[in-house]
């Protein structure tokens, strides 16, 4: 029995963040994206600019988010979540969208 625990913990520390339950936008935002596009540092889109958040949708969410996963200007490429999967990079982008109306 003691054997087979230390299989499963052992097994559970070597599980991909990808098998892990993905994190909300708000989550991924307020712990990733929140010290750059609250003030706009070095040219980042504000949350809450509607005007700069409509320009950049124009293309569409997979090209935004190729270009989040790429970078853009001063922003790394993955923003500052390189340990974020697309699902929770659109879901951050999605979230700075609905907080920009």
């Amino acid at each position: 029995m003691k054997k087979a625990l230390m299989g499963l913990a052992a097994a559970a520390m070597l599980m991909p963040a990808v098998a892990m339950a993905e994190r909300d936008g708000a989550t991924v935002y307020n712990t990733k994206c929140l010290a750059c596009h609250i003030s706009g540092v070095a040219g980042a889109p504000k949350t809450g600019d509607a005007a700069a958040w409509a320009e950049r949708m124009k293309p569409g969410m997979e090209a935004v988010l190729a270009s989040a996963k790429k970078g853009k200007g001063a922003m790394p490429p993955m923003g500052t979540c390189m340990d974020c999967t697309d699902g929770e990079l659109t879901a951050a982008i999605q979230y700075i969208l609905d907080n920009s109306k």
